[in-house]
């Protein structure tokens, strides 16, 4: 493959994607020369270690979830990054809360930094919504499923995270009560969260 189309396989797989690991570009076609070429002459960017994007392209204010997806296509964005996502927090966490499956290896990462947790099978799809960031799948816990893991993970995040979450998506109708009551029996936390729940929907009445 010449030297120019190299290039516009690159270009056009970034165009596609928003974010490209480096195995995808050389998956492509692309030489990891032609992509060191790229990113000093400036028509890539090269956000981390073998992850690239165009430069014009436009940054999201979820970028860092876009990235961790790309670099743990696998994970699922959850608890205090879930929550800032849906507008449930004021916490400004300084890594990237994500779930991997039981057993799975945990992945070494220097950027952006993260924070993995281990969820079974089940928690990895119940209660996870798919969305698009820059090109990027990205999958989040929903509402009510990212209200119950921090339940379950309070000692991780904070009683009163989970609870200020809680109270923040019933004030503003993003997920009813049957939905965080389900979603906290299919993690096994019900009976923890259950009193929380009936006192905030005790005082909403």
């Amino acid at each position: 493959m010449r030297m120019a189309s190299q290039s516009d396989t690159a270009l056009t797989t970034l165009r596609e994607q928003g974010i490209a690991r480096l195995s995808e570009l050389m998956a492509a076609g692309v030489r990891q020369q032609t992509v060191t070429r790229l990113v000093e002459s400036g028509r890539i960017v090269r956000l981390a270690r073998g992850l690239y994007q165009l430069p014009d392209a436009e940054i999201q204010a979820e970028h860092g979830l876009a990235e961790a997806c790309k670099r743990v296509p696998k994970g699922v964005v959850c608890l205090l990054s879930a929550l800032q996502y849906h507008g449930l927090t004021v916490q400004l966490p300084s890594m990237i809360w994500m779930a991997i499956e039981q057993g799975a290896r945990t992945p070494r990462i220097l950027y952006p930094p993260m924070k993995f947790v281990r969820f079974g099978k089940a928690a990895l799809t119940s209660g996870v919504e798919g969305h698009v960031i820059e090109g990027v799948p990205v999958r989040i816990t929903d509402p009510a499923a990212t209200i119950a893991d921090c339940f379950r993970f309070r000692s991780k995040v904070g009683l009163d995270v989970a609870l200020e979450g809680m109270r923040e998506a019933l004030k503003r109708n993003l997920c009813k009560p049957d939905a965080i009551m389900q979603a906290a029996q299919q993690r096994r936390i019900w009976s923890k969260l259950r009193p929380y729940l009936e006192a905030m929907t005790a005082d909403a009445g």
